[in-house]
C-alpha cells in the first residue's frame, strides 16, 4: 500500500499543535519530518502521524484526531 504523506500545516491540525511546534520537534530530534524530494519542504507520514497521537494522548481525545485523520484522506483520495 502506498504511504500518504501530509503537509505541515495539515500534520499539524491533526495533531492540535502549530506549525511552528511541529519545526521545533524537527529540529530537536523529538517528531523528525521527512522530506520532500522537489521541493525540500517538510512532510509527514500517516503512520507517522498516528503513531504520535498514540504517544502524546496515550488514548485521550483520540477520536478526534482520528476524525481530523479521516477528513484529511478523503480529500487526498479527491
Amino acid at each position: 500500500m502506498k504511504e500518504l504523506y501530509f503537509s505541515i500545516k495539515e500534520a499539524a491540525d491533526i495533531l492540535g499543535v502549530s506549525t511552528l511546534t511541529l519545526r521545533n520537534w524537527d529540529k530537536s530530534g523529538k517528531f523528525p519530518a521527512q522530506r520532500h524530494p522537489m521541493n525540500n519542504y517538510r512532510v509527514y507520514k500517516l503512520s507517522a502521524l498516528e503513531h504520535i497521537i498514540e504517544d502524546i494522548e496515550g488514548g485521550t481525545n483520540k477520536s478526534n484526531a482520528e476524525k481530523r485523520i479521516k477528513k484529511l484522506l478523503i480529500k487526498h483520495e479527491e
